[in-house]
């Protein structure tokens, strides 16, 4: 049955099954781990290239974000079977972990986990981008840091939008540069990429108003953290965005796309047809290959 006839148990049995699919992969054990700061979740996992995959030369890099709604239970290993399949394709891997969000007001053993933390996330994301040139360097020598391509995938493809645009973040954001950073682009996987389109299709339970602290601060933080309000950014990005997702719409990627041309910024997206929210990520799904060869016309 085509996915506009199907219905809500069938969209919700496809989403469990890509979703059982994505995650029966075995972890894959990065080749090395880095920190960036002092603190448990501050490191960056690292992955050298396996294949050749390019036209020769040192291998570029990929940063890896990964989703998870910015919640705590969600760290980067649900990632690292991508990291690996990535790594198989021939890139040089950097998979960066970030603080999440805890649990609720009884602390991490109490309550439903909240999405983020404010600044906390932010913090680490920023710092993780400024620290992986040298980190790069020491840890996969083989790379070339002047080949960078950032990707994430839904509340990462949010993160990685977000980091290559510090350079038009208001003018007293702790985050701002004050030049853009030196990525040859972004691929932003089913990315939380409009806030206030998500928050009104209720995006993983509400999880942007709560990244944002509350109710009272999502307007006043938006102009912060939000893609859709930070353009343009001047680099070359791709949305990959399956049409069958229910977990993060397509028209939330459409609403960045339309933010971005109303900036005079062209982005763009890649729609996968009978594609939901995971086979972005499993290694076993034909739009995993397309993902790669997306971050391929970006890197080489």
């Amino acid at each position: 049955m085509p996915d506009s006839a199907a219905g809500p148990g069938t969209a919700a049995a496809r989403d469990a099954a890509e979703e059982k699919s994505a995650f029966s992969h075995p972890a894959v054990d990065p080749d090395g781990t880095a920190a960036y700061g002092e603190l448990p979740d501050q490191v960056v996992d690292f992955y050298a290239p396996r294949g050749a995959g390019g036209p020769g030369g040192a291998a570029p890099v990929v940063v890896v974000l990964h989703g998870g709604s910015w919640r705590a239970p969600y760290d980067r290993r649900h990632i690292s079977p991508f990291a690996g399949f990535l790594a198989q394709r021939g890139f040089a891997v950097a998979s960066v972990e970030y603080r999440r969000g805890a649990r609720g007001p009884g602390g991490e053993d109490a309550g439903e986990p909240v999405a983020g933390r404010w600044p906390d996330t932010f913090d680490d994301v920023a710092a993780a981008v400024d620290a992986l040139p040298e980190l790069v360097r020491r840890h996969l020598p083989g790379a070339d840091v002047r080949r960078m391509v950032l990707t994430g995938h839904s509340a990462g493809g949010h993160l990685a939008l977000w980091a290559a645009s510090r350079h038009v973040l208001p003018a007293d954001a702790p985050w701002r540069t004050d030049r853009p950073a030196p990525l040859r682009g972004v691929v932003a996987l089913a990315p939380i990429a409009d806030f206030e389109v998500a928050d009104q299709l209720g995006v993983c339970g509400g999880a942007a108003r709560q990244l944002l602290g509350s109710e009272k601060l999502f307007a006043e933080r938006r102009p912060y953290a939000d893609p859709a309000l930070l353009l343009p950014t001047g680099i070359a990005t791709t949305l990959v965005q399956g049409r069958a997702d229910v977990d993060v719409p397509q028209a939330v990627a459409d609403a960045y796309a339309d933010a971005a041309a109303k900036a005079g910024e062209v982005v763009g997206v890649t729609l996968l047809e009978d594609v939901g929210h995971y086979p972005l990520i499993d290694p076993a799904a034909d739009a995993c290959a397309v993902v790669a060869e997306e971050i391929a016309q970006l890197a080489w």
